[in-house]
């Protein structure tokens, strides 16, 4: 049984797409918009139509994904962000209430908002998942440009 998901070919050319990541962990956020930013390219998303936002932290995606919907009138928002569980609660307050508003986000306004948030329980889970071939960016940002075109 392959694990994932594979993608048909999309015509994106004419969507916006918003990416909204955080600084946090910049080292795993990073080659995640990378790898993001290569999917939406692959699927014709126009480069003037991309709109990237990055923000302090995870918490704060949810409140600039929300701004995106209103002002720059996206067809999707991919939210990128990486936390990795410590020795406090606060891993577990931050996963739930970023979970929360991305789902509301999509129930709400009706538009895509795209969970590519990765929750892991070490920094070695984090940096496999936003690395080589384990880099969940691309197919985040396929779903954003499927879930756009389903929404068309």
């Amino acid at each position: 049984m392959k694990k994932g998901v594979e993608f048909k070919p999309m015509d994106g050319k004419k969507l916006k797409i918003g990416i909204v990541y955080s600084r946090w962990n910049s080292f795993i956020t990073e080659p995640l918009v990378m790898n993001c930013r290569e999917a939406l390219s692959d699927s014709g998303v126009i480069d003037k139509n991309i709109y990237e936002l990055e923000v302090p932290g995870t918490y704060e995606i949810p409140l600039v994904a929300k701004k995106l919907i209103e002002v720059r009138k996206v067809d999707a928002v991919i939210c990128l962000g990486s936390l990795i569980k410590g020795e406090t609660m606060h891993f577990e307050y931050i996963a739930d209430a970023v979970a929360n508003g991305i789902m509301r986000l999509n129930l709400d306004s009706g538009v895509p908002v795209i969970f590519g948030i990765l929750t892991c329980l070490t920094k070695k889970q984090a940096v496999e998942r936003s690395s080589g071939k384990l880099n969940h960016g691309y197919q985040w940002g396929m779903t954003a440009v499927e879930m756009a075109l389903l929404r068309a």
